[in-house]
């Protein structure tokens, strides 16, 4: 993208803010962006104002850092206070501005700590939310309901207009990749029979919500696998490969009205099946209502993509740049297979890994690939 449109601001000049606060919203052609601040410290000023539209790297406020206190404040703040006399009047200090979110129901319905920490991600007032739990009280799910019956700001045209904006950033992106980058494919098959028996196994103890999909699996052990090739896990900037020492996964997510997005689930390689399983239904959830974080689109340092619920059974997808690499898994089907000397039916699933060849060769491919089905082998260790 070249230019975006600055739809809502979040903040007001004096408000504090920590580092992955919300504080405005960006209409772009892909989505409307949730902005994260990536300081702690105070708005001083908004450069920009709602509804214009600037280009990448335009300053939209300015933000004074904790450490950087005004020089006055400093000096201040080592000298001692002047003893008032008892008839002068308190000098009046402004109140903090508190999101209501954050603002406890004492006098109202009562709110559970995940509801309350929901509303609080998603800019929901609490006092405008109907409760449905016991006794009137607020619940998750009635914060996101009520997030999701917020009116979106208004995007930078008409539906077909925002459809036509995201397959030209898409064509782009992907005539760049393919213009730029020497691809590489390898492809192999992987028995899934252990991974899909514990999984099925482990499902039977847990209720119906808390229960995985097989693509929980998929995530976490490409995953662990770049720590064994780390070539895999990184960007391609300046000329050269910069490797990132997070692993932050990218899922390739259709969107209902067409076209697809690939935000990233964030240190994949450092939380369980049930973490991963938790953010990957709600970045689902948020990318096709159109509610992601800027981070969420910038910070994928591989990307995994699957089409198996389509049928397609083979995947050699296109690398998104600037990262190096990106693997393809297709349908669980039901195949021959050789174990052992016996044949029998196997559930196999095919996994296709494009590469950047500037980067890593087919030998280290190979053994990405391996490490992969080594570790689906070894279901209840991921």
């Amino acid at each position: 993208m070249e230019a975006g449109k600055l739809v809502e601001w979040r903040i007001r000049p004096g408000d504090s803010v920590r580092r992955g606060d919300i504080v405005a919203v960006v209409d772009t052609e892909k989505a409307a962006i949730e902005i994260e601040i990536f300081e702690n410290g105070t708005v001083e000023s908004l450069v920009v104002k709602q509804g214009e539209r600037v280009p990448v790297g335009a300053v939209l406020a300015l933000i004074r850092p904790e450490a950087a206190a005004r020089p006055s404040e400093t000096a201040a703040a080592k000298e001692e206070p002047p003893v008032r006399k008892k008839e002068e009047a308190p000098i009046p200090r402004a109140a903090p501005v508190i999101s209501p979110a954050a603002i406890p129901a004492a006098r109202g319905p009562r709110v559970s700590p995940l509801a309350r920490k929901r509303a609080e991600e998603l800019g929901v007032d609490l006092s405008d939310v109907k409760g449905t739990g016991e006794g009137g009280a607020i619940t998750k799910d009635d914060v996101e309901r009520a997030a999701a019956q917020k009116p979106r700001p208004a995007a930078l045209g008409a539906p077909e207009e925002r459809q036509a904006g995201l397959r030209r950033v898409i064509a782009a992106a992907m005539a760049r990749s393919k213009r730029e980058i020497p691809h590489y494919y390898l492809g192999t098959d992987i028995d899934m029979s252990g991974a899909t028996a514990w999984l099925a196994t482990e499902n039977l103890r847990r209720s119906v919500t808390d229960r995985l999909l097989y693509s929980v699996l998929l995530i976490r052990a490409v995953a662990l696998a770049v720590r064994e090739v780390p070539e895999m896990n990184g960007f391609w900037k300046g000329g050269a490969f910069s490797p990132s020492a997070a692993v932050h996964v990218g899922m390739a997510i259709s969107l209902r009205q067409g076209g697809l997005v690939a935000p990233a689930i964030h240190d994949v390689d450092k939380k369980s099946l049930d973490e991963i399983m938790r953010d990957m239904l709600d970045l689902v959830k948020r990318a096709r209502a159109g509610v992601l974080r800027s981070s969420e689109f910038t910070d994928p340092t591989i990307t995994i993509t699957s089409l198996g619920e389509r049928g397609v059974q083979t995947i050699f997808g296109v690398i998104y740049p600037p990262q190096v690499a990106l693997v393809g898994f297709g349908k669980i089907t039901e195949r021959p297979w050789v174990a052992g000397g016996m044949v029998g039916g196997k559930p196999i699933i095919s996994a296709g890994l494009s590469a950047d060849h500037r980067v890593s060769d087919g030998h280290r491919g190979g053994l990405f690939l391996s490490a992969i089905d080594r570790l689906l082998q070894e279901p209840e260790n991921l």
